[in-house]
């Protein structure tokens, strides 16, 4: 293992995760291709990492796989006015998550995703300082903290949270509505308490950012192609085959890091994996980046703001409804509501955009080979937190592509625990 040395890889997408790992493996002398349909330096194309709220969130380790969120859900359906939405004629479906997630939706695995959530979260804001150290980030990142507010509503979910970050021993700070204020005095007070982390930060302009990496990627030798991949394989033991229209490519290995676009492929490997779709959405008030001076969440509401250099970003609610139904403008109102009832003096919204966030039903990324072929690798299903980890995933892929042995346990990422 020792001399182990793979010769050439091809990455199938190019936002934060295959950008990150194509930049870990040029840094390792391999040949790297990246492959997608849409250029990531074109000001036309809107990604994830162009609509996402731009946190760097290495403290959110509890997902939606918990007892007292699965109380809530029919109640959160049947409300307009709700972080959760159903498009209904997705749910056939969506019926193998449904199933799965149901599965996962108890103490022990709550705390299971919690554990190894923390796990890579507690390396992600090393891994892109060391990028940052090579970008110019002077416009684009910001190290102001990050305040989440919430009402005595659902204390007992607060205080389950509070806690599970406490023994993971991450650093939070809880405050009251007089000192939520004195961080942001325009904030309306219709919340009780909330909590700082300082340590974290966030982008002003998250695409931006995904642009100046893949700039770095290219100028340390790694190749872009501009194609729309159909299919791929595994033909022996050291060749993997890129399928598109028109042209085959060939590498040693093949990652995958197609987001919520992952399970086309995954299906044609024989692979049963229940990736699916969260759909978020944002609108912008121009100009009114100035209203806060660092992100804030309201957690009843499920939605949040984050200042950017495109103005104030609202960002929120979880819809599912998959990769083709179109943009639900009840969202996008709900996100304007929400948007008001903290910050008054909003007026009129531009921009209004939805995202796919992919997302597994026990809310932790795969990554590492495919159960059957191992020459390609999986590096998808990072749900909401797909831009946080985007550095990190770049480190641990590219060593599992490099065969490098590492002191993490990678075990529960694996596409196994699927099949």
């Amino acid at each position: 293992m020792e001399n182990y040395k793979c010769r050439s890889v091809g990455i199938i997408g190019s936002g934060i995760q295959g950008v990150c790992i194509g930049y870990q493996l040029i840094k390792k002398g391999v040949n790297v291709t990246l492959f997608d349909k849409n250029d990531p330096l074109s000001n036309n194309y809107k990604p994830a990492s162009y609509g996402n709220a731009g946190h760097f969130s290495p403290y959110a380790v509890l997902q939606l796989n918990r007892p007292d969120v699965l109380n809530d859900v029919p109640k959160m359906l049947l409300s307009s006015y709700g972080p959760l939405a159903l498009k209904w004629n997705y749910i056939p479906k969506m019926l193998n998550w449904i199933f799965h997630y149901l599965k996962n939706c108890n103490k022990k695995s709550m705390l299971h995703t919690a554990k190894y959530m923390h796990q890579i979260l507690n390396l992600s804001k090393n891994a892109y300082e060391e990028i940052f150290q090579e970008i110019d980030t002077s416009r684009l990142v910001e190290k102001k903290g990050i305040i989440y507010v919430w009402t005595n509503k659902n204390l007992k979910s607060r205080n389950l949270e509070i806690k599970i970050r406490n023994d993971l021993g991450i650093k939070q700070k809880i405050l009251n509505q007089k000192q939520v204020l004195e961080y942001e005095p325009n904030l309306n007070p219709v919340f009780d308490a909330g909590v700082i982390f300082e340590d974290a930060m966030h982008a002003r302009d998250p695409h931006g950012i995904l642009k100046e990496i893949f700039k770095l990627f290219l100028k340390k030798g790694g190749k872009f192609i501009q194609t729309d991949i159909k299919s791929l394989k595994q033909v022996n033991e050291s060749e993997t085959i890129v399928k598109s229209e028109t042209e085959d490519f060939k590498f040693e290995k093949t990652v995958i890091a197609t987001g919520a676009f992952s399970k086309k492929f995954t299906d044609q490997l024989g692979e049963k994996i229940p990736l699916d779709t969260e759909r978020g959405y944002h609108v912008h008030f121009k100009n009114k980046d100035n209203l806060i001076s660092r992100p804030v969440i309201f957690l009843d509401r499920g939605f949040g703001m984050t200042p950017m250099n495109q103005g104030l970003r609202a960002v929120g609610t979880v819809e599912l409804g998959g990769l083709n139904n179109p943009l639900s403008k009840k969202r996008i109102q709900y996100i304007i509501n929400c948007a008001k009832e903290l910050l008054p003096q909003l007026d009129k919204h531009d921009d209004e955009w939805l995202g796919f966030r992919p997302t597994l039903p026990d809310f932790l990324p795969i990554l590492g080979p495919s159960s059957k072929n191992k020459n390609i690798i999986y590096a998808f299903g990072h749900q909401h937190l797909g831009w946080t980890l985007g550095a990190i995933t770049g480190k641990i892929v590219s060593g599992i592509v490099a065969g490098e042995k590492t002191n993490l346990d990678l075990a529960p990422y694996s596409s196994k625990r699927f099949n």
